[in-house]
C-alpha cells in the first residue's frame, strides 16, 4: 500500500541524511575519526581564519550550546582549535587545525565524488539540473494562508 506523496522538505531530508550517510561512510572506510552530523555542519561553515560558536550556530541553524558542545568535541580530536578573537579581547574564534585541514579536504573530495556516483545513478542531465534548481535565488520565504 503506498500512501501520499512525499513534500519536498520530505525529499530534502532524504537527500540529505542519503548524503550525510555516505560521507560518513566514507570516511569510516578511510579510516578517519568519526564525527556526528552537527561537528561535520560545523566544517561547513567554518571561516578560514576562523568563526565565533554564535555564529557558526546561526548559520546551521542549531542552538549556541548544540554548536559548543559540537565544536569542544572537534577541539578534543584535534581537528578545531579556540583562538582569540583580534577584533574583541571577549571574544575567542574557532578555526581549524592542519589536522582539521586535511580531513576536510578529504571530506569534500569524498562528497565530490559522492556527487559523481549520483549522477551516475540518476544521470548527469538531472544532477546538474538538481544543483542549477538548488542554486537558484528563492528569495524570502513566503507566509501563505492554507484554505
Amino acid at each position: 500500500m503506498t500512501g501520499p506523496a512525499k513534500n519536498l522538505p520530505q525529499l530534502f531530508l532524504e537527500a540529505k541524511r542519503w548524503f550525510d550517510d555516505a560521507l560518513l561512510a566514507s570516511m569510516r572506510a578511510a579510516g578517519e575519526q568519526p564525527v556526528s552530523i552537527a561537528q561535520g555542519a560545523v566544517f561547513a561553515v567554518l571561516d578560514d581564519e576562523g568563526t565565533s560558536i554564535s555564529e557558526l550556530a546561526r548559520r546551521i541553524g542549531i542552538t549556541r550550546q548544540t554548536a559548543h558542545q559540537a565544536v569542544h568535541g572537534l577541539i578534543g580530536m584535534g581537528l578545531l582549535e579556540q583562538v582569540s578573537d583580534p577584533a574583541s579581547a571577549r571574544s575567542s574564534l574557532v578555526r581549524t587545525t592542519a589536522e582539521g585541514t586535511r580531513v576536510h579536504q578529504r571530506a569534500q573530495t569524498a562528497l565530490a565524488l559522492i556527487e559523481q556516483v549520483l549522477a551516475d545513478r540518476i544521470g548527469a542531465d538531472a544532477a546538474t539540473a538538481l544543483r542549477r534548481a538548488l542554486s537558484e535565488p528563492w528569495g524570502q520565504p513566503p507566509s501563505v494562508e492554507a484554505p
